[in-house]
């Protein structure tokens, strides 16, 4: 078994490694010799050749794994995803989670435009940190006394980004454990807010990210609350690879879509699968067809 492991695994780490630094290595060039020319020049090209790499990891959850994804959303939302700059807030409750982001971003037609706010250590990881670095992901070092400026400057630079781009903010700040949980819980009755079930509640520095943004960059319809039933992405993956298939809820107003409340109890799932269908669309993961997420 391990060796046949190794026949699967190593030409596959392969496959991604070299591509990945030779995809790197282009992205130098490209930052040496065009971004001083033309920064949107620069934008334009990277764009197309981040997304060759990302597009590997796509490959492993459409052709490798075979996971089917159904995305159920109303035909506003469908009309304006991929067509105009949006803020994704999503929550992170799996490993691969922003995974799944990444394949509907791929089939909006803005996977290589997709940015989100990482931690600062994340640039330094071989290829992947590298490309980030290379497509302006925000790398904040989790210090507002640093992070102020860096936002500020990076969301202003944001303004004159040539191409759609998904903005991704995981507004929580910290993965979903149940001791995250507990500590949301009794800042919620500290506070006299709601009790959270299946999200944490945002920080207060993540809300003022709304102060560096202008009319001109999002308006109210660009603003995507995300929102997904409360089973962690990395046991869905799973399940996904013995069953097959998968549900991602769509919304585009914060009140659509409400998954504070959701179980993962299969009938509750399948109630909202159900409730979904009645008046949205039902899409194929392999028809290449615009759609969003909300987490």
């Amino acid at each position: 078994m391990t060796i046949f492991a190794a026949f699967v695994i190593v030409p596959l780490g392969l496959l991604f490694l070299v591509p990945g630094l030779i995809i790197n290595l282009i992205q130098l060039m490209l930052f040496i010799f065009v971004r001083p020319v033309s920064r949107s020049l620069y934008r334009r090209i990277n764009t197309t050749v981040a997304e060759l790499l990302w597009l590997e990891l796509i490959w492993l959850v459409d052709w490798w794994a075979g996971i089917k994804i159904n995305f159920y959303a109303d035909a506003e939302t469908l009309e304006l995803l991929g067509k105009e700059h949006a803020l994704v807030l999503c929550n992170h409750r799996g490993d691969i989670d922003w995974l799944i982001g990444w394949v509907m971003a791929q089939r909006s037609g803005c996977l290589g435009s997709t940015l989100t706010l990482m931690r600062n250590e994340a640039k330094y990881l071989p290829i992947i940190g590298w490309c980030m670095w290379f497509s302006e992901y925000i790398f904040l070092a989790k210090n507002w006394a640093k992070d102020e400026n860096i936002l500020k400057a990076a969301l202003y630079n944001l303004k004159d980004f040539p191409t759609t781009f998904w903005l991704c903010l995981y507004v929580e700040g910290t993965r979903f454990t149940q001791q995250n949980l507990d500590a949301a819980k009794a800042y919620a009755s500290l506070k006299g807010l709601p009790s959270p079930r299946n999200v944490l509640i945002p920080r207060t520095k993540d809300a003022q990210l709304e102060n560096y943004f202008t009319n001109d960059v999002f308006s109210d319809l660009d603003v995507h609350h995300v929102g997904r039933p409360i089973k962690p992405l990395i046991l869905q993956a799973i399940s996904v690879v013995l069953n097959g298939e998968d549900h991602i809820f769509v919304c585009l107003s914060p009140g659509c879509c409400n998954f504070n409340n959701a179980t993962s109890d299969p009938i509750h799932i399948k109630g909202l699968v159900n409730s979904y269908q009645k008046t949205s669309t039902r899409i194929s993961s392999r028809q290449g067809l615009q759609v969003a997420f909300h987490f």
